[in-house]
């Protein structure tokens, strides 16, 4: 049951960390406003905002990294 629940807190985690990579790249975003619940709404805010924090944190880790370069 632990591991059946860790697993899919991962799965949720990269997947919030995907949709903000795409929001980085391209800027498209889920439409949070077609929303009608106001909790439930925050609440989908709020894991986006996870996905951000993940995001950026795997941005300044592998910038620091010696395998990976910056190339614009």
């Amino acid at each position: 049951m632990f591991g059946w629940l860790f697993h899919l807190g991962l799965d949720a985690f990269i997947v919030s960390a995907f949709l903000a990579g795409i929001r980085r790249s391209t800027g498209l975003t889920p439409a949070l406003s077609q929303v009608p619940n106001k909790d439930i709404r925050q609440l989908l805010r709020s894991y986006l905002e996870v996905g951000e924090y993940a995001y950026d944190f795997a941005v300044v880790i592998l910038g620091r990294s010696s395998y990976f370069e910056r190339k614009h």
